[in-house]
């Protein structure tokens, strides 16, 4: 069944696991099972850390294990129906019907069409009202949660905030209620929605005025009329730092460690949804983050890790912490990244301590073109400063800086386009002498919920386009590349940002019609939306581009992020006027009510020292001598669905975590001195890769063999380990081995019959360079039955050219295409072939057999 699910998928790695740290515990021996769903494409779900932290905590639990699962590739979707198999986890290879509890992270409302996509394929009803005793409770979390109404039918029950310390709470009740009923899930709901944080969408009623504005969002429950967000107060206590973090296999969008070191911003900037939720302040103490960082990264291999919060240089001890950091990444080539970067802190210090393995990027975000329109947004940044920050970067080496605009903020006028042009031009002219370049990024303000904003309407698409017009045409220079957020995304998740209950018509139409993966740009399907809101009677101009009244009740109103309404009001007020609020991390209390200061209160670390850590061992580089490793290694089973990029990662990641005294090379990037031979195709096995790796040190060949099979994913192991004195030549011909197995007994003896027949036949490879030509007699030199399913082929591989086995296979009979589709090949063997030196000698030797 794997080769009919995953054969000519692709990035079947996608849907295999294996992951190193990955926990693998029994689903039939848990008492709660958890599918941890993010509603993208695995290489962004994985790249999430709220997600990993969760897996984490979840397993770390008795009786509690923790799936993942990710929106299917359209390819994959279509594979599964036409199978009729379900979407299961990607660890226990378990539908998704079977988990007691289906979890979705909701970080983006253009994701919104691949939930009902896990949802159809997990077979559970989209609805929570139709789901029964035998399904599991669908829940939510993340930033949308913080208006899920345009969802609300769909989840049995949201929770608001940080959800480590509401998952303990939901597993102990889910056993009890197991223990007792186990049957009626509205007494579960009930019972759940009295744990703090906790939104049982089902247990509200909405009520509309004639204009379709809402006149009432009431409880079934008197005492249950508004959620508050819950908080982890300490977060090295409430939510550890993983020691033992998720490796991906595959290259993911952040593919290195992520080290969370604070939650909350305090900035105050008026358009951040994130900046007004996630508050209060909670810094990480600054010798835990050291401690565990280094901990996860000799327990990962990861190359590069990140420091992440929302404004990571406001974080009170950003300085020594990094110092400290480097003191022990540095000799072992590992890069450290600050992606969250604020102006005014980006000092010529940091970018010292950062450029000492490589210069990882920089973005800056000045957000708006003119210092009118930042003080409407709250955003304290001049123009100097992004300057400075810019000649500094370019001064210490940086040849690529990145600009992050928004156009369409409230009072924007071409005025303060023009100052963003400007702006962008003055950045390009300071790096122009040293051949640099400039990335500008420009997105459409999308109005969002618990924000001072949330009531202002969006730009029409008309405007929107007239403003990126201007820019194409006046960011139009080399070394500058303009990149720009599409109109239809905007407004889309404009529509679902401000939504209510009567979106999910259209939703589910939308979805039917066959809209996926709407953030991405060349999925978004404008006619289908169109045809949705048209068929379902649903103006999506109402959420978009209407003004809300200050006094008018919003569809959110009764879940609260802790700050008050009242506030978020008088934000907007000094926004018009121009005025700005200062960030309470410094300056005074704003009385936003995010804080009691009894219970709940900032958790900052000014005055800790950080005691820098000296590395383990120094890495290699600048040895005298080094010592070279050739391995022979297999790759079987899932592994086959590897590719050689994802292979040789694998194996520099458990050079890492084994600490061997890897070589590295010289320059700006340096890697680990490691190469391979030919690289498989996805889904073939083999028996005889190849890999050779330099040590500054010489180690018995077992011993290395031993240590580094430790850490390599399931299905791959070295066979072998020799040293030598120096690398061998690389053979320029040689015979390659491959068995074909799961063959029918009518296409093992057609192969046999009709191979020899047909050396003449010409068989045609197309590579990027071009076609490659060769007869039939110039590369197969034999085949052999194995059994009644098996057979053995010999072909010679050059340099040149290589033909697989399988296209060898179709070209000979293709009427049974569908069966050798889905056969299983692998390389055996290999061998040098010296002894053949021209064509005809190979044909020759192929017609005397």
């Amino acid at each position: 069944m794997l080769e009919k699910t995953l054969y000519g998928i692709e990035k079947p790695g996608r849907y295999i696991g294996g992951e190193a740290n990955a926990y693998r515990k029994d689903f039939d021996e848990a008492a709660v099972r958890f599918a941890l769903a993010f509603p993208d494409v695995y290489e962004v779900g994985m790249s999430h850390l709220g997600l990993r932290l969760l897996y984490h905590l979840l397993n770390r639990m008795d009786d509690v294990m923790a799936d993942r699962v990710y929106a299917p590739w359209l390819d994959y979707e279509e594979r599964l129906r036409s199978l009729r198999q379900p979407l299961r986890g990607i660890e226990t290879d378990r539908p998704l019907s079977e988990f007691d509890f289906l979890g979705f992270s909701l970080q983006y409302e253009l994701s919104y069409t691949n939930i009902l996509t896990m949802l159809d394929l997990g077979n559970i009803p989209f609805e929570s009202s139709l789901r029964t005793a035998g399904h599991p409770f669908v829940i939510a979390g993340g930033p949308c949660a913080f208006n899920p109404e345009p969802l609300a039918d769909v989840f049995d029950l949201v929770v608001l905030g940080e959800a480590e310390e509401v998952l303990a709470e939901l597993v102990k009740l889910y056993r009890d209620w197991k223990r007792s009923d186990g049957r009626r899930r509205r007494a579960f709901l009930d019972e759940a929605r009295k744990i703090e944080g906790v939104y049982v969408p089902s247990l509200f009623e909405v009520r509309y005025l004639r204009d379709g504005a809402i006149a009432s969002v009431e409880p079934l429950v008197e005492e249950y009329r508004s959620i508050g967000k819950r908080l982890v107060l300490d977060l090295d206590n409430g939510s550890p730092i993983p020691e033992n973090p998720l490796v991906p296999l595959l290259d993911i969008v952040h593919n290195r460690l992520g080290v969370e070191i604070a939650r909350g911003c305090t900035r105050g900037c008026r358009f951040c949804q994130a900046g007004f939720i996630y508050r209060p302040v909670r810094e990480r103490d600054p010798r835990v983050v050291l401690s565990k960082a280094e901990t996860a990264l000799a327990n990962s291999g990861f190359e590069e890790m990140s420091l992440l919060s929302l404004s990571t240089g406001d974080y009170c001890r950003i300085q020594p912490l990094l110092a400290a950091l480097m003191e022990r990444c540095a000799p072992e080539r590992i890069a450290v990244s600050l992606p969250s970067m604020r102006v005014g802190t980006l000092t010529p210090q940091l970018m010292e301590l950062i450029r000492k393995v490589r210069k990882t990027g920089f973005t800056l975000a000045p957000e708006a073109g003119s210092e009118r329109l930042r003080r409407v947004i709250n955003k304290g940044v001049r123009d100097e400063d992004l300057l400075d920050a810019a000649e500094n970067a370019y001064g210490l080496g940086w040849r690529l800086l990145k600009l992050y605009f928004m156009t369409g903020l409230p009072t924007e006028t071409d005025d303060d386009l023009e100052c963003l042009v400007d702006l962008c031009e003055k950045v390009w002219r300071l790096g122009k002498t040293s051949r640099s370049s400039v990335n500008v990024s420009i997105s459409t303000f999308v109005p969002k919920p618990q924000t001072p904003f949330q009531w202002v309407p969006q730009l029409s698409r008309p405007e929107m386009e007239r403003r990126l017009g201007l820019f194409k045409e006046r960011l139009r220079k080399p070394g500058m590349r303009l990149k720009w957020h599409h109109p239809a995304h905007s407004m889309l998740e404009a529509v679902f940002a401000r939504g209510d209950r009567r979106l999910l018509g259209p939703l589910v139409r939308a979805w039917r019609l066959g809209a996926r993966f709407d953030g991405w740009t060349e999925f978004l399907r404008e006619d289908i939306w169109e045809r949705a809101f048209r068929e379902t009677g649903v103006d999506p101009s109402f959420y978009s581009l209407r003004e809300r009244a200050v006094d008018e009740t919003l569809p959110w109103d009764h879940l609260s992020a802790r700050v008050k309404k009242d506030f978020l009001r008088k934000e907007y007020e000094r926004s018009l006027a121009g005025e700005f609020t200062g960030d309470c991390r410094w300056d005074r209390c704003s009385q936003c009510g995010a804080c009691d200061h009894e219970r709940v209160g900032p958790v900052l670390f000014r005055d800790e020292a950080v005691a820098a850590t000296a590395a383990a061992h120094a890495a290699g580089g600048g040895e005298d001598r080094t010592f070279l490793y050739v391995v022979r290694y297999s790759k079987l089973g899932k592994a086959r669905f590897l590719g050689q990029l994802e292979i040789a990662r694998s194996f520099s990641r458990a050079v890492r975590r084994e600490r061997l005294p890897a070589v590295y090379s010289q320059g700006f990037h340096p890697h680990l001195k490691m190469s391979f031979g030919e690289a498989m195709p996805v889904g073939m096995e083999t028996l005889v890769g190849e890999a050779s790796l330099a040590l500054a040190v010489k180690l018995d060949p077992d011993e290395v063999g031993r240590r580094l099979n430790r850490h390599l994913p399931p299905g791959v192991r070295i066979e072998e380990v020799r040293c030598l004195e120096k690398k061998p030549p690389a053979c320029a011909r040689g015979r390659a081995t491959y068995r074909i197995s799961h063959l029918s007994l009518f296409v093992v003896r057609s192969i046999l019959q009709v191979w020899s027949q047909r050396l003449d036949l010409e068989l045609v490879k197309k590579t990027k360079k071009g076609e490659v030509r060769a007869q039939l007699g110039d590369v197969l030199l034999d085949v052999r039955q194995v059994n009644d399913s098996s057979l053995e082929m010999d072909l010679l591989e050059t340099q040149q050219m290589s033909i697989r086995p399988g296209a060898i296979m179709l070209q000979l009979l293709p009427e049974a295409s569908d069966q050798i589709a889905e056969c299983g090949i692998c390389k055996v063997a290999i061998s040098p072939f010296a002894e053949l030196e021209g064509k005809e000698d190979v044909r020759r030797a192929n017609y005397q057999r």
